[in-house]
Parts: structure tokens; C-alpha cells; sequence
């Protein structure tokens, strides 16, 4: 069974796009997701033992963001 939430339904009415909303695809528009995703699968972690890893598609987005905004992971900031 399908849920919505009041959000979703309240989201899914709306006819003006989010400024993040522009930006997604614009970045979609830009790069050649499928290309990227199938040459750099195989070097992203499979999660065999300990927590499963983020999804890699979520991850290369947020890698190109950071990238593009210049935005550092706090965890690589004592390296």
C-alpha cells in the first residue's frame, strides 16, 4: 500500500519549481550520469562486512557538489 504524507501531497501540487529543484536538473542536463556511474561502479565499496555504504549514485552527486561549491568533508579537514 502506497502512503503520502501532507508534504508529499502538498509537493506534488505544486507548479513553481524550488531553486534546488532547477539546480538538479540542470546538473542532470549537464553530465552523462549513466556514463559515470557504469565506468566508476567498480571501484566504490560493496559493503561486505560492517554498515552498508550510502548509495554510490547519492555519493557522486554529493562529490560534485562539494566540488562545484567548495564545500570540504569535515573529516578530511585533519589530513
Amino acid at each position: 500500500m502506497l502512503r503520502f504524507s501532507f508534504e508529499d501531497v502538498a509537493y506534488q501540487s505544486r507548479t513553481k519549481k524550488t531553486r534546488n529543484q532547477r539546480f538538479l536538473e540542470q546538473m542532470a542536463s549537464v553530465l552523462p550520469w549513466e556514463a559515470f556511474l557504469s565506468e566508476l561502479e567498480s571501484f566504490y565499496p560493496k559493503g561486505a562486512r560492517g554498515r552498508p555504504p550510502v548509495g554510490f549514485e547519492t555519493m557522486l552527486r554529493i562529490y560534485f557538489m562539494q566540488q562545484w561549491f567548495g564545500h570540504s568533508d569535515p573529516g578530511e579537514a585533519g589530513n
